[in-house]
């Protein structure tokens, strides 16, 4: 009975099945170990590397700070121009 349920698709596999479990913690050592790997690859940057980086990150901040203040800059007046125009009529 058990061999004609497989082929009909009716046992159920959910995460209580000890199959599944140990795919998971398959999954998840494979990831600790891929994660080490990475890490011992990588390399702490050199003084020029991280100023590199550090100018970098500081010219993406002054560019968003930037946009942001001239959106609001614009949008300052139109929304009292909006506002103003509702309170004179009553």
């Amino acid at each position: 009975g058990n061999n004609k349920a497989n082929k009909m698709g009716g046992k159920r596999v959910d995460s209580t099945t000890p199959k599944a479990d140990k795919g998971i913690v398959s999954e998840i050592k494979k990831f600790a170990d891929n994660s080490q790997k990475f890490m011992e690859k990588c390399s702490k940057p050199n003084k020029e590397e991280y100023l590199k980086i550090l100018a970098a990150c500081s010219v993406g901040f002054v560019v968003m700070g930037l946009i942001g203040y001239f959106i609001k800059l614009i949008f300052i007046p139109i929304n009292n121009i909006i506002l103003g125009s509702a309170g004179v009529g009553s």
